[in-house]
């Protein structure tokens, strides 16, 4: 009985081996085919790859997560620099970005129901105007006074999100 075993633990461990050689053999196509179509491809890559995910629709899934969450972030922290700065051009912009974010965190749940539903077109739709609404946040402050905190630093971040989004909705 031991002389049949071995064998089967040869197999399996084949078998083992095959099926995670062609999961980062998959994984790696999938970035391949995403990232160079997106605006921020070293970005695109590494969050990719960092994410585990192999397949197309939980790319999607994730990415659409990950921007809903950053959204909301930067939406509270817009919401925090209005109402503590003193400067009065600052809290008009921070008042403004809030307004901005509290859109794209709208728009990125609509995307993910978009999703669940398989209308990828309007996933697509939703957050172009995601990107347009953190691109209006963005464009308040090319004039000074300068913004300090992380809110610019955080926009230009879902904008890379958003267009990992864009890309891989086309290819749904």
């Amino acid at each position: 009985m031991a002389k049949n075993s071995c064998p089967i633990i040869v197999s399996l461990v084949e078998v083992l081996l095959f099926t995670i050689i062609s999961n980062a053999a998959s994984s790696t196509d999938v970035i391949s085919t995403i990232c160079p179509k997106t605006s921020n491809p070293p970005f695109c890559s590494n969050l990719l790859k960092s994410s585990g995910i192999t397949n197309i629709k939980g790319l999607a899934v994730y990415t659409l997560n990950l921007t809903h969450t950053n959204a909301k972030k930067s939406l509270t922290l817009a919401n925090s620099l209005a109402k503590t700065t003193t400067n009065p051009q600052l809290k008009q912009r921070y008042s403004s970005c809030a307004e901005s974010y509290d859109e794209v965190v709208g728009d990125i749940e609509n995307a993910q129901k978009n999703l669940a539903i398989g209308d990828f077109n309007a996933v697509n739709i939703v957050t172009s105007g995601a990107m347009t609404e953190i691109d209006d946040c963005q464009d308040k402050f090319v004039q000074p006074p300068k913004d300090t905190s992380l809110l610019l630093k955080n926009g230009k971040t879902l904008n890379d999100i958003c267009s990992i989004i864009l890309v891989v909705s086309n290819l749904l």
